[in-house]
């Protein structure tokens, strides 16, 4: 066997081994590491022991897919399937570059064994089993590249089957989130009809205890007058002593006064002070809280509906006639600013007028002052009231106000809204009612500005009457004289 000298190397022609073809792309800087194992098998030195192959990656990730499928929600569940569906892509491109990485370590494991063969030819001796050697090494390398590409090409069909489950799980989330929002928004719109429903009830509910609270709030004022009485009657005090003895003298005096006022009709009469017969005369008390009414007194008397009345104010008896605005009915009940003067009415028909006069001035209510005085002293002084008409109509409602009298502003109010407000103005206007029947001596007319007007009906007239002189007071106060239509205000009327 020849042997080969050491200057081999030098002797040896450069283009023995042919170069590596420049085209061929190693996926690392440095040559692989094997090692000889077991029955001559080549071996691959891992670097990372600790590393997972892409197939338990693959396992590992299905699992923990499936293991939360249960508990995550159904947005959180198509967020998941999309990242293992990006992830299963992202693995399937590395299968990719990894059958590229393996054409390429087949094209140099080939080109190595045929400059190996041709080595093999020109040496002899130690280096020719060398090479023979290293022949056998790329052959087991090859043998077990193979292996390995067998093992890709199975990992590479699990991992399309993967990415198929997960792109069929992520349509199926898809279809359930569609499914889930669409139930959603159907419960959403069943919802809103049931809050429609019960808004309706609502309102019906509403319009038909409106009804029924006026009768109950009737009958609860009268259970509460009722309980009032009840408990006066009850419980007596100085006080009440002292009111029932008032409200008998004013009976008295009014009995007295009628009585005086027919003594002074017969003695005219007796003493031939009328010449002409009398057609109609007044009836009724001529003190402030009462209200008088015209009635015939003759056969020869028209009747009152077919004739024109008027009602006037004189300072004393024959003085200048002041006419009274509206005051056109057969029934007239006295204001406070009539107190201290005479009333006079003329009925005219056909042509011909007649008058009516009171036996003397209109005398003041029996305590009204004190009461009034009472409530100066209070900030705010409120009243119950009822509202007949407003702007010239009939209201039909006859639900309780509340009539505040402040010393800056009137108010009117229905439970806790504001019906009308107001400072005093000039186009402010109170008195009381000039017409009407029987209850004229409890109602009042406001006109709150020009274009807004009410008539408040009173519990009583002597409420009626203090109202009129509080709010009067207190707009003199503010350099506002507050009177009726037409009305030429004194001072302290």
């Amino acid at each position: 066997m020849t042997r080969v000298t050491l200057d081999f190397g030098d002797t040896m022609q450069r283009d023995a081994v042919p170069p590596v073809s420049a085209d061929v792309i190693f996926p690392s800087s440095r040559f692989p590491n094997y090692k000889i194992g077991p029955n001559n098998q080549i071996m691959e030195v891992k670097q990372d022991s600790k590393a997972l192959t892409m197939k338990e990656v693959v396992a590992r990730e299905t699992a923990h897919l499936l293991e939360q499928q249960k508990r995550l929600s159904v947005r959180d569940l198509a967020s998941k399937f999309e990242k293992g569906l990006a992830a299963a892509a992202k693995l399937s491109d590395e299968a990719k570059m990894k059958d590229a990485a393996s054409l390429e370590k087949h094209v140099l494991l080939k080109k190595l064994r045929d400059a190996l063969e041709a080595l093999r030819g020109r040496v002899a001796g130690k280096n020719k089993d060398d090479v023979e050697e290293a022949i056998a090494m790329v052959e087991a390398l090859a043998v077990q590249l193979n292996q390995r590409e067998g093992e890709l090409i199975q990992e590479k069909t699990e991992v399309k089957k993967l990415a198929t489950f997960l792109k069929q799980a992520s349509e199926d989330a898809k279809k359930l989130v569609e499914e889930e929002r669409a139930y959603a928004r159907a419960e959403i719109e069943n919802a809103r009809a049931a809050v429609q429903r019960v808004e309706e009830a609502l309102q019906e509910y509403e319009q038909m205890s409106g009804a029924s609270g006026k009768q109950d709030m009737d009958e609860l004022m009268k259970e509460v007058h009722e309980a009032r009485r009840i408990k006066m009657l009850h419980q007596p005090s100085k006080v009440m002593d002292m009111e029932h003895e008032l409200q008998a003298l004013r009976v008295q005096l009014a009995e007295k006064c009628k009585y005086s006022i027919q003594l002074q009709k017969e003695l005219a009469r007796k003493m031939g002070e009328e010449i002409v017969s009398q057609l109609y005369e007044l009836d009724g008390t001529e003190a402030l809280g009462s209200f008088l009414h015209i009635q015939p007194c003759s056969l020869a008397a028209s009747e009152l509906l077919e004739c024109t009345i008027q009602w006037y104010r004189l300072a004393c008896e024959g003085g200048k006639q002041e006419p009274i605005s509206g005051a056109t009915k057969p029934v007239y009940a006295p204001e406070p600013f009539d107190v201290g003067r005479i009333l006079q009415a003329e009925i005219t028909y056909g042509g011909q007028t007649t008058s009516v006069t009171t036996a003397g001035p209109i005398d003041p209510a029996a305590g009204l002052g004190n009461y009034v005085e009472a409530l100066v002293r209070r900030h705010d002084i409120e009243f119950n009231v009822v509202v007949v008409q407003m702007n010239g109509t009939d209201h039909t409602s006859e639900t309780i106000h509340v009539l505040h009298i402040g010393r800056m502003r009137m108010k009117l109010c229905k439970g806790k809204s504001s019906v009308a407000k107001e400072y005093y103005s000039t186009s402010m206007q109170l008195c009381g009612v000039r017409g009407g029947g029987n209850a004229a001596a409890q109602a009042a007319f406001w006109q709150v500005k020009t274009g807004l007007s009410f008539v408040l009906a009173f519990e009583t007239e002597r409420e009626r009457n203090a109202a009129i002189m509080l709010a009067r007071r207190f707009a003199y106060d503010c350099n506002i004289m507050l009177s009726g239509p037409d009305d030429r205000a004194a001072p302290g009327s």
